[in-house]
């Protein structure tokens, strides 16, 4: 019998994805109960999720037909009569609701799923604003920061387990919330004692019996109570994922019966994955300009013509690399081929082969789906003729140094026209433009890779762009035939929330073993 998985702030379904996909030799342990997002459009990328998964293996070919196809009806394509029975499951586990507000609908919908059963898992994290260093930093000019109810979301997956015990469950939330206070109050420690005891903090009743005991994935102590608040960030760079990406995961497993975790179900650090590695097979694409040049508007010869006007005389320490971007310069003014801007689906063949780099061999068949017959969600986005500049400037550095360039590096002639750049060239600030190390692991992929690109910037100088939301995806190891709903800053903003679904099946196998030595589990 399959193992219940509630899915609380689920976004797009990263963590769900790696939980519902997870198998201990051929057996899929988990099945995705039910999941709650209250953003409309990441609820309809989690519904079309939910929709394929019910063909397990054997998509029809009607869905890769909806995701080709620029301007579309889904009812045309997919629901419809004809997967009746697959729209109804997908409906039934996929819930566009809030918690908090909708919380009384919230719980009526999760007695339906589990019943009495007691061997299920919750899984999800509240929204992070509140916690985040920069969210703090802005919310601290408001006279009501200290009860801003953003700060209490997590009170909502608190609720949950005291209503409903689940045997296991795992929150995520950004590293930031660590340092968090509230009237002087660590948020942190509010938070650990709070999950704790679930039912004594709500209730204020020391009557209950309900106890968790909160684990780190990551780190062995004998006794989990002398864990410190960093023995809880996961730095995914270190468990094969190809991006720094430092997060807050808790594991909390309920006392009633043996509640150890032994070390050997931690997990297991891997070598650093790069960039590269992750996207290097993609389709080429060369940038969008954001504003009609000549007549010609957007074309591929306005584009060589706006990298052909490109400022070159440089001065201090990017004098050394004029020579190669005026080789880069030469390369694409030369190119006979017209660079492809990409869209909602951009044909191509995909294949392994001797060039593939190591991670995509292994994790071929988690990432390929042949039928697509190309690569969905990657198109470049629009950028001004001067971003566009910088973006070859810090790439082709980026090549030369082995760094991203500051502020302080650029030449004067690329200095963005801002009020910040002064503070930039001292130091604050300094890193507006940030383009992505070929051979490391990215930056942390974020919701603000929806704004403008620049901390994404594309290491191939000759394309001249930020990433594309399918790179992003993979960076977050999204298989790619998870298709994303919505305009491409919806897209970006979904891809940027979410939990890699590689490192949540990762956390899945921890889960299965512990549920396993409960008894919880075959």
């Amino acid at each position: 019998m399959s193992i219940p998985i509630i899915d609380l702030f689920a976004g797009p379904g990263g963590l769900g994805e790696g939980f519902s996909s997870y198998k201990n030799s051929s057996f899929t342990p988990f099945e995705i109960a039910l999941s709650i997002e209250k953003d409309p459009v990441a609820h309809q990328t989690l519904k079309l999720r939910s929709f394929t998964r019910q063909f397990k293996d054997d998509i029809p070919e009607e869905y890769y037909n909806y995701v080709r196809t620029e301007k579309t009806n889904i009812d045309e394509y997919l629901y419809n009569d004809k997967f009746k029975k697959q729209l109804q499951s997908a409906e039934s586990e996929a819930i566009n609701l809030a918690l908090g507000p909708d919380n009384p609908e919230i719980e009526r919908l999760i007695k339906g799923k589990i019943a009495d059963r007691e061997d299920w898992v919750l899984i999800g994290g509240p929204p992070c604003q509140a916690y985040s260093l920069i969210g703090r930093a802005r919310m601290k000019k408001n006279e009501n920061f200290a009860i801003d109810e953003r700060h209490k979301l997590y009170e909502n997956y608190l609720q949950m387990l005291a209503k409903f015990k689940p045997a296991v469950f795992v929150i995520e939330n950004v590293k930031g919330m660590l340092s968090s206070k509230i009237d002087g109050e660590s948020v942190f420690a509010r938070i650990m004692d709070d999950l704790s005891h679930p039912t004594l903090t709500l209730e204020k009743s020391k009557k209950s019996s309900l106890r968790y005991k909160i684990y780190s994935f990551t780190v062995d102590k004998e006794d989990p109570d002398n864990l410190e608040p960093s023995d809880f960030i996961i730095k995914s760079e270190n468990y094969g994922i190809p991006q720094r990406r430092h997060r807050v995961i808790l594991l909390g497993i309920r006392t009633d019966k043996n509640h150890s975790l032994d070390s050997d179900l931690l997990l297991e650090t891997e070598p650093p994955i790069s960039v590269y590695d992750a996207i290097g097979d993609l389709p080429r694409l060369r940038s969008r300009i954001s504003r009609k040049i000549a007549d010609g508007g957007d074309t591929f010869s306005n584009w060589q013509n706006n990298i052909k006007s490109m400022p070159i005389n440089f001065n201090g320490e990017a004098k050394d690399i004029e020579s190669n971007i005026t080789n880069i310069i030469t390369e694409i003014i030369k190119s006979k081929g017209k660079a492809n801007t990409g869209g909602r689906f951009t044909s191509e063949k995909m294949s392994i082969n001797d060039s593939s780099s190591n991670f995509m061999k292994k994790n071929w068949t988690w990432f390929h789906d042949e039928k697509i017959g190309g690569v969905l969600n990657h198109q470049s986005r629009r950028h001004m003729d001067s971003d566009i500049h910088r973006y070859l400037f810090c790439s082709v550095f980026a090549q030369q140094k082995n760094r991203a360039p500051k502020l302080k590096d650029f030449p004067e002639a690329l200095l963005p026209n801002h009020k910040n750049v002064d503070k930039g060239k001292a130091g604050l600030f300094s890193d507006r433009f940030r383009v992505q190390l070929r051979n490391n692991p990215a930056t942390t992929v974020t919701s603000h890779i929806s704004k403008d690109g620049h901390y994404y910037i594309h290491y191939d100088p000759t394309q001249c762009r930020s990433l594309s939301v399918r790179e992003a995806a993979r960076l977050q190891t999204f298989p790619d035939n998870y298709f994303f709903e919505g305009t491409v800053t919806q897209q970006y903003h979904q891809v940027g929330n979410a939990v890699p679904p590689i490192l949540a099946k990762k956390l899945a196998d921890t889960v299965y073993q512990i549920m396993k030595s409960r008894g919880q589990a075959n």
